[in-house]
């Protein structure tokens, strides 16, 4: 690290009303994430560490926005954010464990960096994908604003971030709802090679805050006094009165996007600017000047600090590297859910589909306190389909949440309150939106248990399928897009007695939970269900009829579909299947019925090339080979969208093929 006891500090320091020793302390915060960098650059080019995304010249934000919060406000760093960990005091030893990959490190070799978390420091590591970090910040936040704890949290984005649809929806709900969070930009001039000329045409993304009618500050990222103190007083400010704050840092990233880049591309005479605004540099300057830091000082905080460093190094170069035991990656992969079966009693009645859905979300909301239901239309309107009606009359509105039209940040907003020991619902006012929401779904809800031991508990329900005149963008019946997810747990009944009973079990699990409901059975399917509260089992299929000629293995409207067909043709010995639960899937109940007749039919309403009923074939031709006396048959509908006339939506699906597709079967 280049010092000039010689020269003067660049940046106007004024050192407000800051003791000695709280300047000290900021100089001595400022060095040690400085330290750390320069040593992993040179165990980079060594081969001991694999990346690196170096925040060196942009220390001062980290280290002064983590010093002006307190110990148990959350903060979610970005790559360039070391500062926030070790201003956290978080154990260096684990910090080099987790960059080389080991087991003591936050993630067990399964991540690198900078993407992990850590509850004991109050730390919410990034996803790649950036974005959905700042929904989850506004589900923290909204979980210190309904527990009345006077708390904010921090979120940082890059100025690239800054053009994801993820910033706009999530700077939008916090606003809405006033939230307190800290949107902090560092603005460090080129987002990997893309300056930001580039990426947006306002003067200052600090103005955008307008548009949301928040707050905003630019402040001096590089100035650590200027930092401190600013986030200091703004911080006081949302405790006591809960609201989000955009705050834009301007800064510049001295090295490449990470090292491997390179800075070829910024103009030699910018970076010579920057190099002299160094905020370590001129804090230490300042701080000589005004006789605060002396050489000896100054010698002997580098040595304590390089001796910590090595030491943990040490340590973490000593640990054995990790090895892959299957079990154990897979016993991660969920939060461990041991199912408690809660029996009813024998008072029932006979309602639709659509009332056993709604019975389940009322009762789950009775029996969990910390649950929060969020989705669009949810609250006065009751929802699109009135599965939610009159349930903010009877929880209120910081339990029965409407929320803007964004899926993703609102699906970020579930993960954020789960972080802070939350229960969430979304509903998606049809399944077919989930593709607005997909990526923090797949992305951030699947895999943060298995990244860093943070559940997701968070369920999804899908209105989905078609069959009633919906077209293309309404009538999806998408399961296969997530089944194919490890991390999700997917559920889809066909029966009113099922869905209540399932769904309340998916409040009880502690995982991402997507349960479809197929909107075509919502008021045409009607059953004896009982009226107080009970659960049942995932991964565990319903065997609806019994029989020895063939077995149908299907789910959803297809049951009904199923049944109807076997009614219509009079057969008595079909073995008919309705899998419940896709994921997990009941393996046994599947082979068990493709042994016992020798013949199946694998029946699903989506389209057949990579669907669900692709894998179950699958599943059977491999472990049942020798007990079949036909190829494993499939139906679904055509390859094509979803039609919208009723004669084309007749011939998209596969209902009016499935009796000539059981002939065939049945005379193979």
């Amino acid at each position: 690290m280049h010092r000039d006891s010689t020269m003067n500090s660049i940046i106007k320091f004024d050192r407000k009303n800051l003791s000695s020793v709280q300047l000290l302390d900021l100089y001595a915060a400022l060095l040690k994430p400085r330290l750390i960098e320069e040593k992993m650059l040179i165990l980079l080019r060594q081969g001991k560490i694999s990346k690196w995304f170096s925040g060196i010249g942009q220390e001062a934000i980290s280290v002064g926005v983590t010093k002006a919060l307190n110990p148990d406000e959350y903060i979610l760093p970005m790559h360039r954010n070391l500062g926030v960990f070790t201003s956290r005091n978080v154990p260096l030893d684990r910090l080099f464990s987790q960059w080389q990959g080991k087991q003591n490190g936050f993630t067990k070799g399964r991540d690198r960096s900078f993407h992990f978390g850590t509850q004991d420091y109050k730390i919410v590591g990034m996803i790649s994908h950036l974005g959905p970090q700042l929904g989850v910040a506004d589900g923290i936040a909204l979980a210190h604003k309904l527990k009345n704890e006077h708390k904010l949290t921090a979120v940082f984005t890059g100025e690239g971030g800054t053009s994801e649809g993820d910033f706009h929806k999530a700077l939008n709900i916090a606003s809405v709802w006033d939230l307190p969070v800290m949107f902090c930009i560092e603005n460090n001039g080129y987002g990997l090679s893309t300056p930001t000329t580039e990426q947006y045409r306002c003067n200052h993304l600090a103005d955008r805050a307008k548009g949301y009618g928040m707050q905003s500050y630019i402040i001096d990222g590089n100035n650590i006094i200027d930092v401190y103190s600013k986030v200091s007083e703004i911080a006081k400010s949302i405790r006591g009165n809960p609201r989000p704050v955009l705050l834009e840092f301007k800064t510049f990233r001295m090295r490449g996007h990470e090292e491997a880049s390179g800075t070829k591309y910024v103009p030699e005479d910018l970076m010579q600017f920057w190099a002299q605004k160094d905020p370590v540099n001129n804090f230490q300057q300042f701080l000589k000047e005004e006789k605060i830091l002396t050489e000896d000082q100054e010698s002997q905080l580098i040595n304590t600090i390089k001796a910590e460093i090595n030491s943990n190094l040490k340590k973490a170069n000593e640990e054995t590297p990790v090895e892959f035991d299957e079990t154990n990656e897979l016993n991660d992969v969920f939060q461990k859910f041991v199912y408690q079966s809660v029996k009813h009693n024998k008072k029932t009645e006979n309602i639709r589909f659509i009332d056993a859905i709604a019975q389940a979300v009322r009762q789950s909301m009775q029996r969990h306190n910390s649950l929060v239901l969020m989705g669009q239309d949810i609250a006065e309107y009751g929802g699109v389909f009135k599965i939610t009606e009159g349930l903010l009359k009877e929880f209120g509105k910081d339990r029965v949440r409407n929320t803007p039209i964004c899926e993703s940040a609102v699906v970020g907003t579930a993960m954020g309150l789960s972080i802070s020991g939350m229960k969430a619902m979304v509903e998606m006012q049809f399944g077919d939106f989930v593709s607005s929401g997909f990526n923090p779904i797949v992305n951030y809800l699947a895999k943060s248990n298995y990244r860093w031991n943070q559940n997701a508990d968070v369920v999804i329900r899908m209105p989905c399928g078609a069959g009633v005149g919906a077209g293309p963008f309404h009538s999806q019946t998408n399961e296969a897009w997530f089944t194919k997810v490890p991390g999700l747990k997917v559920i889809y009944p066909a029966f009113p007695y099922d869905a209540k009973g399932l769904l309340n079990t998916a409040f009880n699990d502690p995982n991402p939970v997507l349960f479809f409901e197929h909107k075509l059975l919502y008021r045409s399917i009607r059953q004896e269900v009982p009226l107080d509260y009970y659960t049942l089992a995932f991964g565990k299929a319903s065997v609806i009829r019994e029989g020895k000629s063939i077995t149908i293995i299907t789910y959803g409207a297809c049951v009904h579909w199923a049944l109807e067909a076997i009614e219509d043709m009079e057969l008595n010995e079909v073995n008919l299947i309705d899998l419940r639960s896709l994921q997990p899937l009941d393996r046994e109940t599947i082979i068990r019925g493709a042994k016992k007749t020798g013949k199946v039919l694998v029946l699903t309403e989506d389209s057949i090339f990579g669907s669900l009923a692709s894998e179950i074939s699958a599943i059977i031709s491999e472990t049942c080979f020798e007990y079949l006396d036909a190829p494993v048959m499939r139906l679904g509908s055509a390859e094509m969208p979803i039609p919208f006339a009723t004669a084309l939506e007749e011939g998209y699906l596969p209902k009016k093929k499935l009796k000539e597709k059981i002939q065939q079967l049945i005379d193979y």
